[in-house]
């Protein structure tokens, strides 16, 4: 959300959905982390996953938390950095551990 821009209530997040700036859809926005001192959000909960994207994770898991300063823009739908690459990644570390672990 631009800082600039009038305060609006952050119950409007929940429900959006949320796409990677690359047009693949994450999630949806359950909830939200918020750091009561700093008055601030920092993370979104999401849920609905996309199960190609999380694979059984997104099956077995409640959800994900996406820092907020991931994301770029806010609309009808919540724009976040592409995280597609990293999750891609995470992943073959993972593999590649389970495969040394061998």
């Amino acid at each position: 959300m631009d800082r600039d821009s009038a305060p609006q209530e952050i119950t409007t997040l929940v429900g959006r959905e949320v796409y990677t700036n690359n047009g693949v859809f994450i999630g949806e926005v359950e909830d939200l982390r918020l750091e009561l001192d700093a008055e601030e959000v920092t993370g979104l909960a999401l849920h609905e996953l996309n199960t190609e994207l999380f694979g059984t994770e997104a099956t077995s898991a409640r959800g994900v938390i996406v820092p907020y300063r991931w994301v770029q823009a806010v609309g009808d739908v919540v724009i976040v950095n592409d995280i597609v690459e990293r999750i891609q990644r995470q992943k073959a570390e993972d593999d590649s551990e389970d495969e040394v672990a061998a």
